[in-house]
Order: structure tokens, then C-alpha cells, then sequence
């Protein structure tokens, strides 16, 4: 018995220990957070006093809040100057929010590009940690993508296109052209925002990482959203550009289709939204998976290399996926679906959770001649249809 109580007593007396040293580290981590924030708004000099933030949200009023995430709030705003501005203030007490939230400042504040949004700048005070970026008027691309009150035409084809096209070039800057290599990490719709002119641009850095240019992946903690991530970074945790290849494939899809990959309607072609595309695509019906809201704007060639870019880009095994220069390259060329080369899905550890069954090279070469010779009719199915389709638009007006 006093063997026992003595173990125990060692015990409680280890945990206590332990607890306290875990509390005091994750002190000094907030610390450092909150220093390094307030360092790089110095070092930038893109310091934003409180009370000009408080000023532009009518003191950070419900009324102008434009969202929330793990982080925080994030509230619209009008500078004196005239910008109209976004600004995220971290929420009082989120420990991994916070964490979350300088890893974004940092990354941001040495990025410049066209598809990445903006960050004006920062504002350390007191407890009071904030981000201000611009204002992005047309919100994220998921609530027009997959809200139904949204579904008015303003998301045709070329604009998708567009959007396809701009993530590509946002991400290839981020992998190859930024001061570091960046892995985004959660590349979905809801990380997309639009522009007044309908620019795309990649947003929401706080699962960011730096990746060593002298190593091929990183091991790292699995963070970012169910049905986007790659599978060898779910199962392995190996992160890679590769792993933004992968979700950026997603979104080509889901942009295509407008279905949503997380909440896809099994059908007797695909349990997946990824399988239902391939199946699709094997069979030479690529165009048949298009969102019939951008039926009558659809341009079938562009449509046609677009499902190529997504199938490519979702592959299991990150060695078939293309690095994002190669996907600009395959998406500027302006050819025939039989002239573009496609890698096989081959076995690997990755593919049966993915694909719910086994390709080889020969049947995906085999599914890219039956495109090939279908094309043709299927294209000109589609004007045909699209022609019904505005005639009949004509008609009823």
C-alpha cells in the first residue's frame, strides 16, 4: 500500500510538473508570436495605428463583420486615403489562432503578386493582434460556386477559366518565384477571392509553410481540409508542392462541375467526385460533367484540357502530378485533346483509397485514344446543344 501511494504521489507530482513546463513553453511561444508580429509591422513599416482601424469598422460594429475562422473575426473597413480595406483581428484567447495568425503576417509580408491578396499591413495593441488586407468585393469563390441563391450566370465559363488560370500563376509564384518556396496547404474554394474584376486571389496563409529548397518534401503536422489534401500528406504526413498540386486539381474540378468534392452526390459512374470525373473522362464524355449553369458560355476545347489539368493534378501518386509551371504550360498551349500528353495512374501505395479501383498507364492511354477519336462528335453534340440551348433562351425572351 505505501509502495502505491508513493507511486502515486510521484506521479501527480510528474504530471504537475510536466503541465506547468508545457504551460510556461506555450507562454513563450504566444510571446514570441505576439514580439515577432510587432517586429516585421517595425521592420515593414506597415503599421497601422488601432484607433485608424477602429475609426474605418465604426469601431469594429457587428453590421461590417464579412466572417469568421478559427482565428477570429474579419471586419470591412474604410481607410482615410479611401481604401476600402478587410481586417482580421485575431479572437482574445485563440491559442492556435494566434499562432496561425503571425505565420500569415510573415509569409505575407514579403509577398507581391497579382493572384495573392494584399497585406496593407499590421496593428500590435495591448492584446489586440490585427491583419489588414484589401477588400475583395466579390467575397470568396464558394459562395458563388456552391450557393444556390448565387446561381445567376455570374460564374460562366470564361470567368471559371480565368479563375483556373489565375490560381495557377498565383501558385506557381508562391512555389517558385516568392523569396522562399511557400506550400499554401489549404487550397480550396473558400481560400479564393474575387476581385471587382473577377481577379482571383489566394488567400488565407495561416497553414502556410516555408519548404528547404534542398529537400524533395518536409515531415510536418496534417493540417488543411478534408477532400483537398493530398494522399500521401493525410497518410504520411510527406508535404510537398506536390500537396497544393493535388487541391488545386480539386478545384479545377469542382469549377467544372460545381460540384463540391467534400459534399459529392455519389453516382453510378464515380462514388467520388474525382472518380466520376475519370470515369467520365475514360469513356470520352468529359463535357457531359459540366455545370449546366455555364452550359450556354462552355467552350468545349478549353473544358476538354481543363479535365486533362484537374485529372493530372489529382493523380495518387505525387510523382505522376505536374509542378505548376508544367500546368501553366499544358493550359497556354492551345491544342487538340489528342495531342496532349497524359502520365498513367500507376499502383501505388496512394491510389485504392482515392479511386476505388486499379488503373494502369495502358488504360488511361487507352482512355485518352477513346477521347481522342469521340472528340469530334462530343464537341459537336455540345454546340448543338448549346445552340438548342440559346435558341430556346431566345425564344422565351
Amino acid at each position: 500500500m505505501k509502495k502505491s501511494k508513493k507511486a502515486e504521489r510521484f506521479m501527480e507530482s510528474f504530471i504537475r510538473t510536466f503541465t506547468r513546463r508545457q504551460e510556461r513553453a506555450n507562454t513563450q511561444k504566444e510571446e514570441e508570436d505576439g514580439n515577432s508580429l510587432e517586429a516585421i509591422a517595425v521592420k515593414e513599416q506597415k503599421v497601422f495605428r488601432y484607433e485608424t482601424l477602429a475609426t474605418a469598422t465604426h469601431d469594429f460594429n457587428p453590421r461590417y463583420k464579412l466572417g469568421e475562422g478559427g482565428y477570429g473575426p474579419v471586419f470591412k473597413g474604410k481607410l482615410g486615403d479611401g481604401r476600402e480595406v478587410a481586417v482580421k483581428r485575431l479572437g482574445r484567447g485563440s491559442t492556435q489562432g494566434k499562432r496561425e495568425f503571425s505565420n500569415e503576417a510573415m509569409l505575407l509580408s514579403q509577398v507581391q503578386h497579382k493572384n495573392v491578396v494584399n497585406l496593407y499591413g499590421y496593428c500590435v495593441h495591448g492584446d489586440d493582434k490585427l491583419l489588414v488586407y484589401e477588400y475583395v468585393p466579390n467575397e470568396s469563390l464558394d459562395k458563388l460556386l456552391f450557393s444556390k441563391e448565387n446561381k445567376n450566370g455570374e460564374l460562366d465559363w470564361k470567368r471559371r477559366y480565368d479563375v483556373i488560370n489565375g490560381v495557377a500563376r498565383g501558385l506557381l509564384y508562391l512555389h517558385e518565384d516568392a523569396h522562399t518556396t511557400i506550400i499554401h496547404r489549404d487550397i480550396k474554394a473558400a481560400n479564393i477571392l474575387l476581385d471587382e474584376k473577377w481577379t482571383p486571389k489566394i488567400a488565407d496563409f495561416g497553414l502556410a509553410r516555408l519548404y528547404p529548397e534542398d529537400q524533395t518534401h518536409v515531415n510536418t503536422r496534417v493540417a488543411g481540409t478534408t477532400g483537398y489534401m493530398a494522399p500521401e500528406y493525410v497518410m504520411h504526413g510527406l508535404l510537398s508542392t506536390k500537396a497544393d498540386v493535388f487541391s488545386y486539381g480539386v478545384l479545377v474540378l469542382e469549377l467544372i462541375t460545381g460540384q463540391k468534392n467534400s459534399s459529392f452526390t455519389p453516382r453510378p459512374h464515380g462514388q467520388s467526385l474525382r472518380e466520376w470525373a475519370w470515369k467520365l473522362y475514360k469513356k470520352g464524355q468529359s463535357l457531359e460533367m459540366i455545370d449546366p449553369d455555364m452550359r450556354p458560355s462552355a467552350v468545349a476545347d478549353q473544358i476538354t484540357v481543363c479535365v486533362q489539368v484537374g485529372l493530372l493534378c489529382t493523380q495518387p501518386d505525387p510523382k505522376l502530378r505536374p509542378d505548376m509551371n508544367r500546368v501553366m504550360v499544358i493550359l497556354s498551349k492551345k491544342s487538340s485533346l489528342d495531342e496532349l500528353s497524359i502520365p498513367g495512374i500507376t499502383g501505388s501505395t496512394f491510389q485504392s483509397s482515392y479511386w476505388g479501383e486499379s488503373y494502369s498507364s495502358s488504360t488511361f492511354a487507352n482512355a485518352s485514344s477513346s477521347k481522342a477519336s469521340t472528340a469530334g462528335s462530343v464537341s459537336t453534340s455540345l454546340s448543338q446543344s448549346f445552340t438548342s440551348s440559346s435558341n430556346a433562351s431566345t425564344s422565351n425572351t
